[in-house]
């Protein structure tokens, strides 16, 4: 999954990629000594740990040396308090990487790491596996646990000092576009996009290291359905995006996922199940880090069990230090050409369609990155975009310079309050708050993306403590916290790196950009209840059809449909128009050339994938009703759906699952509250073989023009 990864120094592919970061481009310098371990002696040692080999040709002379003379602890007795620690005999078991090692956190306040260390000859074996554990946090972050502690200790005095992150700046309007679909602006971003596309390719990030734990799921969020009238899977639906859009520009685009500990093995696992054909696919796993128990930033070590060291996911801010660490970033700017990157989260399948609109408008007003965002009402508790202005002067110029960034809503109103004493509030002409509402999701420009990645900070965006105080005296908490990081936090990467870079946004409506599955069924449920937005499996799925629907100019505004105990969803006719049938705002006016002369019953489902399909006249009668239509032949293949009418099949129905019953449903079921069912009576079309093709009448399968032969299957899928 992940091409070779070229490190100064050494030679080296790798199968797949675990989110080690390469030190050869550091140096470290042990706090005794004036010794600089160059990275290439440092890559030795963390091999010679692991008893990984490297040939001694590819790794320089210089650094053979330092990798096999004594550690600079060593050499200079800082391993005396170690000693003192845990005994001469337990030192005596360690490695000269794992003795430097220890005596760095030694040094680092974290001696108690090792106080209880039994005796040597009791349990060794578990001792051993700390300071393997210990080597591997020190390998995966940026600058070492030394650095991770170091940033903890600072963050944490800032926190208990109550110190505002965003002291010194002032608010206001960032620049950006509202796009509304169906109009001509949306049309012609998205021609912009596309025409961008074409001539330098985009490259796709996928941010999935998350569990679906909030939505009560146990697998990985990716192989959940979208909805059940394909049981197509998130990831299903992504890499078919991404392939659509390569075959549309006729170069294979590329897909990096970044997984984490908990999704990485049943990620591959789910891709090997998958047609990727079209989709040059990179998988990259992010680590944990130490979590931490007081303001000291003292390590978190198992109450139960003296050998592990507590961790915690760091957050997906991690994804910009992979695409570096892992090369990828570099590789798709210097290999492949690309001019953008699209990054995105796990669970919001509405995102596809703001794709090319998005890379539209950053090309068309210059942005290095420009977040999608959605309206957003003054108050509402999400993130929102924000220009924030220095006012106060700072001994770096790239400080001064704007800062447009996600500002939390707890965050944003009191900076509004202080700047013009209202705080957020709606705009009396639209309805919003100017502060748009931030989706997450991220269009880069890749030559600064790289330039920043490639700066001081190496990808590793600035981190926040969140920690869960035990008492007013703000020293020990509740439970461990650690460091987090965001991926939206990267602006201010960016203006360090690349002080001119322009930052901006694209808000979509809602309905359009932004349905994310992420609450559990019972929360669902109360949400819906209060009128707001469920955020669920079930209301993902039916805003989903309803997307579909109103693109296609086929939807009602009915949403008086109650399943699973989740109110509020919408009723209207069921569409599912793949990537493969229409990308962009044009073509679905092609597949749709006169919405009016379709009739489709609320609740009956029509499912169309595949290029060239046209619907030009068609009716579903009454609820359940389905029709499938799949064009497998590709582009040598068209079929025009013409007068045909589609009576009840009941080929697509959605039942309740009684609350007592919910726990024996399937895992996909139970988050929803219902479980769907595709019946055997569906209308169901492919065209598997080249040809024109008519649908028409009650069912009937013509070719057009006389050229006779088998018909293509009908009935089956």
């Amino acid at each position: 999954f992940c091409a070779p990864i070229a490190m100064p120094g050494l030679a080296c592919a790798v199968a797949v990629w675990t989110g080690l970061v390469p030190l050869a481009s550091h140096a470290l310098l042990w706090s005794a000594s004036s010794l600089v371990i160059a990275g290439e002696a440092v890559q030795a040692r963390q091999n010679q740990r692991s008893g990984a080999g490297i040939a001694a040709s590819k790794v320089s002379a210089a650094a053979q040396t330092l990798a096999e003379a004594p550690s600079a602890a060593e050499t200079t007795g800082d391993l005396t308090e170690l000693a003192t620690l845990i005994g001469e005999a337990n030192l005596a078991l360690l490695s000269e990487a794992d003795r430097a090692l220890g005596a760095s956190l030694v040094s680092a306040g974290q001696s108690h790491v090792f106080e209880t260390w039994p005796a040597a000859g009791t349990d060794d074996d578990a001792k051993l596996s700390l300071m393997r554990q210990l080597a591997r946090l020190d390998e995966t972050y940026v600058g070492g646990l030394a650095t991770y502690v170091e940033k903890a200790r600072a963050l944490l005095a800032s926190s208990a000092a109550g110190e505002n992150a965003f002291a010194g700046y002032a608010p206001a309007i960032p620049e950006g576009d509202a796009l509304e679909f169906g109009s001509k602006a949306f049309a012609a971003n998205e021609a912009v996009g596309l025409k961008a596309v074409e001539e330098a390719g985009l490259g796709f990030v996928l941010v999935a290291g998350g569990l679906g734990e909030r939505l009560g799921y146990d697998g990985i969020k990716l192989e959940l359905p979208v909805e059940g009238a394909t049981g197509q899977s998130f990831l299903g639906l992504y890499v078919s995006y991404v392939a659509a859009l390569s075959a549309r520009v006729g170069k294979t685009l590329p897909l990096l996922i970044m997984t984490s500990d908990d999704t990485d093995a049943k990620t591959r696992t789910l891709l090997d199940t998958m047609n990727t054909d079209g989709v040059a696919v990179t998988v990259v796993k992010q680590e944990k880090v130490a979590a931490l128990v007081d303001s000291d930033a003292r390590l978190a070590i198992d109450a139960k069990d003296f050998s592990k060291v507590v961790t915690k996911p760091h957050g997906h801010g991690d994804v910009h230090a992979l695409m570096r660490s892992s090369g990828t970033a570099e590789r798709w700017l210097s290999e492949l050409g690309l001019s953008h990157v699209f990054f995105f989260q796990d669970t919001n399948p509405l995102v596809l369609h703001t794709v090319l609109a998005a890379v539209g408008a950053a090309v068309a007003r210059d942005f290095s990155m420009c977040s999608v965002c959605v309206p957003r009402r003054a108050g509402e508790a999400a993130g929102a975009i924000a220009k924030l202005v220095p006012t106060v002067s700072s001994s770096s110029s790239s400080e001064e310079s704007p800062l447009v960034i996600n500002v939390e809503y707890n965050q944003l109103d009191p900076l509004l309050k202080a700047a013009n004493g209202v705080g957020d509030v709606n705009d009396e002409a639209t309805g919003f708050s100017p502060y748009p509402g931030n989706a997450n999701v991220l269009v880069l420009k890749l030559a600064d993306y790289v330039a920043t990645l490639n700066g001081e900070a190496q990808g590793v965006v600035d981190e926040f403590v969140n920690p869960k105080y035990a008492d007013a005296s703000k020293t020990t908490f509740k439970k461990p916290t650690r460091l987090e990081c965001m991926m939206q936090d990267y602006p201010k990467l960016l203006r360090r790196e690349v002080p001119a870079a322009k930052v901006g946004f694209t808000t979509f409506e809602r309905w359009v950009a932004f349905s994310p599955a992420k609450n559990n069924l019972q929360a669902a449920r109360d949400l819906a209840s209060k009128g707001e937005p469920p955020g669920s499996a079930a209301s993902a799925e039916f805003e989903s059809y309803y997307a579909h629907a109103k693109r296609a100019g086929l939807a009602t505004e009915d949403f008086s449909l109650t399943l699973g105990g989740v109110g509020g969803l919408y009723a209207g006719p069921r569409l599912v128009v793949s990537p493969a049938t229409a990308l962009t705002q044009a073509d679905l006016a092609a597949v749709f050339p006169d919405a009016s002369r379709c009739e489709l019953a609320a609740g009956s489902t029509l499912v169309l994938d595949g290029p060239n399909i046209a619907v030009e006249s068609l009716t579903l009668k009454d609820a359940g009703t389905a029709l499938y239509v799949s064009n497998t032949a590709g582009a040598a293949a068209s079929l025009v759906i013409e007068d045909l009418t589609v009576s009840s099949n009941d080929g697509l129905v959605f039942e309740d699952i009684p609350d007592d019953d919910i726990a024996a449903a399937s895992p996909s079921d139970q988050i929803r509250g219902y479980v769907t069912t595709q019946g055997e009576a569906a209308l169901k079309i492919v065209i598997d073989r080249p040809g024109a093709f008519k649908l028409r009448g009650t069912g009937e399968l013509v070719e057009r023009g006389g050229e006779g032969g088998s018909s293509p299957k009908q009935d089956e899928l």
